[in-house]
């Protein structure tokens, strides 16, 4: 194995495990020897989680937590620590959208529903700033961690239809520069602070908006790919490696960054 890329025997909290995205991520940590523990709201999803993880000969855990909770969230730290006597890493992967905060091609933002705002800016955000602030103070305490954060295309520049989602991913851009400031004059360089911005993938979440039920591409598919340089959209495999370097020591000194898995979408006019 190669050390400079090495994250065998850390131990990662990654929220949201029993998704799509967070379960992909942690079925990868595993294999390369992180102790996980998985948190997750929903202890069906859970069970099944911890199963494949540990089918992968690995070592793992399931916590139910409530990442919108902070009394939540330090029962998890205390089970993981009683547990493995250490957080090293935080990965804030729950977030998500809803459909009364995304608008149909033919809505108006006046007709988006505020309670789905409120429930999309509050996941995605505080979702991501309460783990930190629980989590982050063990590594505080510790003076060493790794916290990734996961941003968006939509923090880059204004993505149609999405209001919620946009303004939360935003915010979290901004708030993995503001905690790696933070982190790093309180408590030293041991403590990094970083976020991928995904570009495109086909997920559950997503999939009705770019494929349409006879499998061909929507008109969004077609401009997304349009501005696109590499012309495809990603698999959800190729954001491992860059959340593994995040957290790992080859990225000692990078903190604060907001690191795009785009396939160049992020740096492409469109012209």
């Amino acid at each position: 194995m190669n050390e400079l890329f090495n994250i065998s025997g850390k131990v990662a909290i990654i929220t949201g495990a029993g998704g799509v995205l967070g379960g992909n991520i942690a079925k990868h940590f595993v294999t390369q020897g992180a102790k996980v523990a998985a948190l997750d709201i929903r202890p069906e999803q859970l069970d099944l989680r911890v199963k494949e993880l540990l089918s992968l000969g690995g070592e793992a855990v399931g916590i139910t937590g409530n990442v919108l909770e902070i009394d939540s969230l330090e029962k998890v730290a205390a089970d993981v620590l009683s547990r493995w006597g250490r957080i090293d890493i935080l990965l804030n992967i729950a977030g998500g959208n809803l459909p009364g905060a995304t608008l149909a091609p033919d809505q108006h933002f006046f007709d988006m529903k505020i309670p789905d705002w409120e429930k999309v800016t509050t996941l995605n955000l505080n979702g991501t700033v309460y783990p930190s602030l629980v989590f982050g103070k063990v590594m505080a305490q510790q003076k060493e961690g790794a916290i990734v954060n996961i941003s968006s295309m939509a923090a880059y520049s204004a993505i149609t239809r999405v209001p919620g989602y946009s303004v939360a991913k935003t915010g979290i851009s901004n708030f993995t520069q503001w905690l790696a400031m933070e982190m790093a004059m309180k408590y030293g360089d041991g403590v990094r602070v970083n976020a991928i911005a995904p570009g495109f993938f086909i997920g559950d979440q997503n999939r009705a908006v770019l494929i349409n039920p006879d499998g061909s591409l929507t008109d969004r598919s077609m401009k997304v790919l349009a501005k696109t340089p590499m012309n495809r959209f990603g698999d959800i495999s190729e954001l491992n490696g860059a959340v593994q370097f995040l957290c790992s020591p080859a990225a000692s000194f990078v903190t604060g960054a907001v690191l795009p898995v785009d396939g160049g979408f992020s740096s492409f006019s469109g012209v």
